[in-house]
């Protein structure tokens, strides 16, 4: 499976009752596709607020997705969390609801040991025919999928990638000792073309909502050898990489993503609690941010 370069991590569009708004969802999803380039969406990841959406919230999402992208991109889902048993049935569910991919999250709160971590994504790896992403962010989950488990697990049929956090170094290693057809993603968007550098394949997004069409042109410019010109156009980019995240000061995901989707127009609501939405200094910051693109 192919799931392309430029990956968007999709928000969840919520109504004024903080309910799914179908109608924009399906207003971003063609969006994200027709506008903004991306190959692939992944929903009910971090940036969809997965730990605040039910069980059936993210069955229906997974199916709604499916059925608007229509074959115009990869559907992920992120079926992802700290319980194996849980996360083996939701990952068979999604799979009946048509999705091209999973993306499981490294187990957070009990924090595993090594092996614990294999055992875990070996377990769900093995109840789906489906291609799995692996997801290691040890800054939201408190434990660190290590080089070595990596890939041991990428030695799995169907373990196909992974969208790596770390840090550069990690990625490094993990594309070097990679075995053929596993490829690794940055998590990070500052580290998109970094990561490129050393070996990745590709991006898993948040600025791609409000950038996707730039950074395809970023990831091409590479590809195709124009070095300079894609260092150009990470450079350009940069204050929105950083500024999406700190905003000046640290802004939990997706909360500015989701203020400036509605800045641009697209109507995803609020974030559900424990997030909340940025301060009137926060909001400022992101409307100059968005007016010097």
């Amino acid at each position: 499976m192919d799931f392309g370069r430029l990956i968007t991590a999709m928000v969840t569009p919520f109504d004024h009752s903080g309910e799914i708004n179908w109608d924009e969802t399906a207003r971003l999803i063609e969006h994200l596709i027709a506008d903004q380039k991306s190959d692939s969406l992944v929903i009910a990841g971090t940036t969809g607020e997965s730990p605040t959406l039910s069980e059936s919230e993210k069955l229906e999402l997974f199916a709604f997705a499916v059925k608007q992208a229509a074959g115009k991109c990869k559907i992920i889902a992120g079926t992802g969390s700290n319980n194996t048993a849980h996360s083996v049935e939701l990952t068979k569910k999604a799979e009946a609801c048509g999705v091209d991919g999973i993306l499981l999250v490294a187990p957070y709160y009990n924090k595993p040991n090594q092996e614990g971590l294999y055992k875990h994504f070996e377990a769900i790896a093995a109840a789906t025919s489906l291609p799995v992403m692996l997801y290691n962010v040890p800054g939201r989950t408190g434990v660190s999928l290590s080089t070595a488990t990596t890939l041991r697990l990428a030695q799995l049929p169907n373990i196909v990638a992974t969208k790596e956090c770390a840090s550069i170094d990690q990625v490094t290693a993990i594309a070097a000792g990679a075995p053929e057809g596993f490829i690794v993603y940055s998590g990070d968007d500052s580290a998109a073309l970094p990561a490129l550098a050393v070996g990745a394949y590709g991006i898993v997004s948040v600025a791609s909502h409000i950038a996707g069409a730039r950074m395809k042109d970023m990831i091409d410019a590479y590809v195709a050898g124009n070095v300079q010109e894609a260092a150009k156009l990470h450079q350009s980019l940069f204050p929105l990489f950083k500024g999406l995240f700190e905003c000046p000061d640290p802004l939990p995901n997706p909360s500015a993503v989701k203020f400036a989707l509605n800045e641009r127009g697209y109507q995803v609501g609020d974030v559900r609690l424990p997030l909340v939405s940025p301060s009137e200094s926060e909001a400022s910051f992101i409307r100059s941010m968005l007016a010097s693109l």
